[in-house]
């Protein structure tokens, strides 16, 4: 299996690396450790050098109890970053973290190539339809809640079945987009 990466075919048929980078100031990952552009950037290339195929790029921290920030915000902290990396990396492959489509899409247009969604697209109810429209790699995981209510969303019936319940119901809603 394969999935295209700005016009790049990624194999997909052996284990791929994803590094991670938080630009949030609260992090669980590594406690707003890269807060600046030498720091970034050095991380960054520590990760290529080191086998990343994909770099994971978050602005909006989704740790259990985080503080909501506004789409503005997150919109101000990941643009810059994604346009720093970008330049210095140019045919770094940048997945962004967000439940958010505008976002992605702005992301995705400013030469990300991949969205990274907390959510599943359940907390935004336009992220499906832009992944199809931007027709991009996708990445769906299961959140109960949000990050702020997560931690009172832990209750399961049958932990695996509840889950792939929710991925199924998820799955075929992206199938109906083309995803």
């Amino acid at each position: 299996m394969t999935i295209n990466c700005k016009g790049h075919l990624v194999d997909l048929s052996s284990p791929k690396v994803m590094g991670i980078i938080n630009i949030t100031p609260d992090s669980f990952y590594d406690g707003g450790l890269y807060n600046s552009e030498k720091t970034i950037l050095t991380q960054i290339e520590k990760m290529l050098n080191e086998g990343a195929t994909f770099i994971d790029v978050g602005a909006y921290s989704s740790r259990p109890t985080a503080k909501h920030i506004s789409e503005d915000e997150e919109l101000k902290r990941i643009l810059p970053i994604v346009k720093l990396i970008l330049k210095a990396f140019p045919k770094s492959l940048l997945s962004i973290d967000t439940f958010r489509s505008t976002v992605a899409k702005q992301c995705i247009e400013a030469g990300s190539c991949m969205i990274n969604d907390i959510s599943a697209g359940q907390l935004d109810k336009n992220m499906m339809t832009t992944i199809a429209d931007l027709n991009v790699p996708y990445i769906m995981m299961h959140l109960k809640g949000t990050p702020q209510t997560m931690n009172q969303h832990t209750y399961y019936d049958n932990l695996l079945k509840d889950i792939l319940f929710d991925f199924s119901e998820r799955i075929i809603e992206a199938r109906k987009l083309g995803i």
